[in-house]
């Protein structure tokens, strides 16, 4: 004899928060960067130019690393300040944020050999960035 299977329930679709969605949206982005940046040690010849003192045509210096922390700190910066900031401050926070960091998404796939992985990368980063000003957008409103 067949004992009755319970019936078949839905699963609980709870809302996430706005708040939360851009901090792991700007996490995801963060991960982005640091693993294209990671894979491309792999590339023939990038170690030979690092330890030459060369990172993309640009000579190895405390400036250019202060630069390239200061690329990689503000959207780091953007998880925290994602959860932190006034819904208000929040929202124009992301939005100008993120339209500042498209260009710089893009201009990583520039004058590159390895189209295939600097275009997935660049092409990965800036559906994230699109998902962000989305969700900044359309930030839910209260009636007051």
């Amino acid at each position: 004899m067949r004992t009755p299977q319970p019936a078949t329930t839905a699963l609980d679709e709870q809302r996430i928060p706005v708040r939360a969605k851009l901090a792991a949206a700007w996490t995801s982005l963060v991960l982005l960067y640091a693993y294209v940046d990671i894979l491309a040690f792999f590339k023939p010849g990038v170690v030979k130019d690092i330890e030459a003192g060369v990172v993309f045509e640009f000579d190895i210096s405390q400036t250019l690393f202060a630069v390239f922390l200061t690329l990689m700190a503000i959207p780091t910066l953007m998880v925290v300040l994602s959860m932190t900031l006034p819904a208000r401050a929040n929202r124009t926070t992301n939005l100008i944020v993120a339209s500042i960091q498209v260009p710089f998404a893009a201009f990583n796939a520039v004058g590159e050999s390895w189209r295939y992985f600097y275009g997935l990368g660049v092409a990965l980063e800036l559906i994230v960035l699109a998902l962000i000003l989305r969700y900044a957008w359309t930030w839910p409103r209260t009636a007051r």
